[in-house]
């Protein structure tokens, strides 16, 4: 079936209710029954929940073969725990036919793609796939396709019962005994566990993993210990200095800071700008040097935001210390500067996932943003972007907030350059849709800025500020001159990855590979 961004949806998948994407807001006002999990009561006094070791906590927990267990991705690269989890429901306990539900999957994970080679892990429900993940299963050596998801679609799946959790492993920065647990005060701090909290709910049986334990009790904590049902410290749950990537930096090529200054001309010149403002950037180098421009315009018109959303950077932090930001929302910290900054301002606020960007709930924060600046792999004629796929096809990314708050926000801004290296940025169409075109709204180049059709009201407004504009398709066309036009990849049948709008309606597919021939 077609579905609204024109993508072919096998009809295989489109069983229990699923349905193709047909449009932004399509299931508006429709209602859901949430899952509940299952709860062990615990009426008697209990004075400790440590467990000497991880596969005492899963033998507690019923760990079992063909069961899910999650773990979140606060720590990013330098995450410990969830291969650390992995090899002893592998390689102690020889479980098998595991289906893992991440919020992300990584290079800390790269164990997980020889248990899919092996047939061990079958299925991955998860935010992102990078690293030798992506590789694997864009070759198809996962038996059932990943499911991939925004960190929107995620709790709402969860909440809605079509992901549900067995056994969440949840490494925190400091725990007591009984499970009060939170990402900082530790020797290893990650700052806002806003991608564990849900889990912790959600899930049947919950393990906290620490490498700080601290005395009862551990207030306030972002994890209650209502929801836990084992702790088990460990020498060290990661590495905080890989939190931040290569991606999450300050930018100081000219290229970049001219891209970010004309967003920040955009935003300024659009009627949303205004005293009490909201905003979010995304991760990526011209995203987050808006700030910088953006803090001018600010001073310039004497206003302030009312709240800053999403993962945070120490560049609105510092925003925040001016004065520039009421709140700051944070679902994720992007570096240390900023997981520090959370305990000290008492205006950095932890959220969770579905408080951020659930759209099966009844008002997320998406929904009263104003602005998102987003970074983009590709972005087509037709307004679509790609943050997923290579430009070999190859699974290499994450939806992560993108999707959601480009769909929330009153204008979802682009920023990317024209190309990369060799490769067009701006094609005639993406290789897989993750956020679709009807979200998107402004697109700025190092070539030049193209506004949306359906945004005529921003194209009056770019042309009262006397901000030149282009076509989306003139600024496609100077790439492929610039390039060439990319030859069209070459894909099996075989379905490896399922991309899901925030929704739940089926968005694109990625299908495995076809091995390169030199004839």
């Amino acid at each position: 079936m077609i579905n609204a961004v024109g993508r072919n949806i096998p009809d295989e998948l489109l069983v229990h209710g699923k349905e193709v994407y047909q449009g932004k807001n399509y299931m508006d006002g429709k209602q859901v029954r949430k899952a509940s999990p299952v709860t062990v009561r615990h009426e008697k006094p209990q004075e400790s929940k440590l467990c000497e070791t991880i596969r005492e906590a899963c033998e507690k927990c019923g760990a079992h073969d063909g069961m899910t267990f999650s773990f979140h991705t606060e720590f990013r690269d330098g995450d410990y725990v969830a291969a650390m989890v992995c090899k002893v429901l592998v390689e102690e306990m020889g479980l098998k036919d595991l289906h893992v539900a991440a919020t992300s999957l990584g290079t800390a994970q790269d164990i997980f793609a020889d248990y899919m080679e092996q047939g061990i892990i079958v299925e991955a429900q998860t935010s992102g796939v990078r690293g030798r993940i992506g590789e694997t299963i864009s070759n198809g050596k996962l038996q059932n396709p990943v499911i991939i998801r925004s960190h929107g679609g995620r709790p709402r799946a969860v909440e809605a019962g079509e992901v549900h959790i067995d056994i969440a492993f949840l490494a925190a920065a400091t725990s007591d005994c009984c499970g009060n647990a939170k990402g900082q005060g530790g020797k290893n701090n990650c700052g806002s566990m806003g991608f564990a909290n849900h889990d912790a709910k959600y899930a049947d049986h919950t393990v906290i993993i620490t490498d700080t334990l601290v005395p009862f009790p551990n207030l306030p904590s972002s994890i209650s210990c209502i929801d836990v049902d084992a702790v088990v410290v460990v020498d060290e749950i990661g590495d905080p200095k890989k939190i931040a990537t290569k991606e999450a930096r300050l930018t100081q090529d000219p290229r970049e800071l001219m891209m970010a200054k004309n967003v920040a001309n955009v935003i300024a010149a659009t009627p949303y700008f205004k005293d009490g403002f909201s905003f979010q950037t995304g991760v990526g180098g011209p995203s987050l040097a808006v700030n910088r421009f953006l803090e001018e315009h600010m001073e310039k018109a004497g206003i302030k935001m009312s709240f800053a959303l999403g993962g945070t950077s120490s560049a609105i932090c510092a925003l925040q210390d001016k004065g520039y930001v009421d709140y700051i929302l944070d679902t994720q910290d992007f570096d240390e500067g900023a997981a520090k900054h959370l305990f000290s301002n008492p205006h950095h606020i932890e959220i969770d996932l579905s408080e951020y960007a659930n759209a099966g709930n009844k008002g997320a924060y998406v929904n009263k943003l104003d602005y998102v600046v987003l970074s983009a792999l590709e972005i087509d004629t037709k307004f679509n972007v790609n943050v997923i796929t290579g430009s070999d096809g190859i699974l290499r990314g994450a939806p992560g907030g993108h999707p959601d708050t480009a769909a929330g926000s009153k204008c979802c801004i682009i920023v990317t350059p024209l190309i990369r290296g060799r490769m067009a940025t701006v094609c005639k169409d993406v290789v897989t849709v993750t956020t679709p075109g009807d979200c998107v709204d402004v697109l700025v180049t190092d070539y030049g800025i193209a506004v949306n059709p359906l945004r005529q009201d921003i194209i009056d407004c770019l042309d009262s500020a006397g901000i030149k504009h282009v076509s989306i398709e003139s600024l496609q066309e100077k790439a492929y001159d610039l390039v060439g036009e990319p030859e069209a990849l070459q894909f099996e049948d075989n379905v490896v990855a399922i991309v899901e709008a925030r929704d739940g309606t089926i968005l694109d597919v990625v299908r495995q590979i076809k091995p390169y021939s030199f004839d």
